[in-house]
């Protein structure tokens, strides 16, 4: 046993032993080991995490303490902090140029399987966990974003664009605020683009790492504009657990694939005694995509969403919001492999 005081070389090689689960290469060449400071034989060093909701950090604290005490057996204190940083997608500032980093599309082949309903919960859920997230209601016929988070109305704009309003840690903007309530839009292609391209750049967005994107239910027009105007970093499908649901889900999937969108995952939501189990998994390995997860029916769920409460605030600790937050960490891991991929 040596009892050399540790040095920055001896404690580098040893980091460079711990690798990132879901990137699969170590922390050293990733260069995720930041701020470094060793007195005598104590170290204190920060790990950046590629996203504030990110799973794996017990893992990745438990395998450098191992690591460290293993190949430095005379260290004695070892203190370890945890930052974030988001990479960004790059295609959106250099389209759009608006302060966003990364676009998650949510999508449903059919109306009815509570799509809205898991974007916000979503968006929500990625800000409880530190990140900077915003939601865009992309809903054209049935905005119903604002109503599910309790706000009635937009905040004086700060510039000459709009000020998306914000609640529960999350900007928020919708068609919901700038229609009457009652009115009914008929539109096709053209307005719905136009539309959609307002959302994006008229609006004064700040900096955000994640927007959840509520689109329109189907595999029309709003869909195939959005992919047109921006870079869609990933989407992912809602589906109910019916079979006549998984139909409707195949087609969102395979409309995802034409438009060149990485699918991130299917969601199966409203299972249960009522509705059955299954859609979700049917989907997802019919076309070879992740079962994020199942939501069973729950009261408490469209109880908020009616009285502009998320579940993952009104029942933290219930089973449903446990699952929107563990689907939320589980996408902005997909995102961050994602990046890494493409860098």
């Amino acid at each position: 046993m040596s009892n050399a005081n540790v040095t920055l070389e001896a404690f580098t090689e040893a980091m460079r032993t711990v690798i990132e689960p879901e990137l699969h290469k170590d922390l050293i060449s990733l260069n995720f080991v930041r701020n470094v400071k060793i007195s005598g034989n104590d170290v204190a060093f920060t790990i950046m995490l590629t996203t504030p909701a990110c799973p794996l950090k017990s893992v990745l604290q438990s395998e450098s303490e191992r690591a460290i005490r293993r190949d430095l057996p005379q260290v004695g204190k070892i203190e370890i902090a945890f930052d974030s940083e988001v990479r960004s997608d790059q295609r959106i500032m250099d389209k759009l140029n608006v302060p966003i980093k990364n676009i998650i599309a949510v999508s449903s082949g059919k109306g009815g399987v509570g799509k809205t309903t898991v974007s916000v919960n979503l968006a929500v859920g990625l800000a409880l966990d530190g990140a900077r997230a915003g939601i865009l209601d992309a809903d054209i016929y049935g905005p119903n974003v604002p109503i599910m988070l309790g706000i009635g109305e937009l905040p004086p704009p700060g510039s000459s664009k709009l000020a998306p309003a914000r609640k529960y840690g999350i900007d928020v903007m919708s068609m919901g605020f700038l229609i009457p309530r009652a009115e009914a839009l008929v539109w096709r292609g053209p307005m719905i683009h136009g539309a959609l391209s307002q959302l994006f750049t008229e609006v004064d967005w700040p900096e955000l790492d994640y927007l959840v994107v509520d689109l329109p239910p189907g595999t029309g027009d709003a869909q195939l504009s959005l992919a047109q105007l921006v870079p869609l970093t990933g989407g992912i499908i809602v589906t109910g657990p019916q079979e006549v649901s998984v139909s409707d889900a195949l087609r969102g999937v395979n409309a995802f694939n034409r438009l060149k969108v990485p699918v991130l995952g299917v969601l199966e939501n409203m299972a249960g005694e009522i509705f059955g189990h299954g859609g979700g998994k049917r989907v997802a390995e019919e076309l070879g995509v992740e079962l994020l997860g199942s939501i069973d029916l729950d009261p408490n769920i469209p109880k908020g969403s009616d009285s502009g409460v998320p579940v993952v605030v009104s029942d933290p600790e219930g089973q449903a919001a446990l699952t929107f937050r563990r689907v939320a960490r589980v996408l902005a891991g997909k995102i961050s492999m994602l990046s890494f991929a493409g860098a």
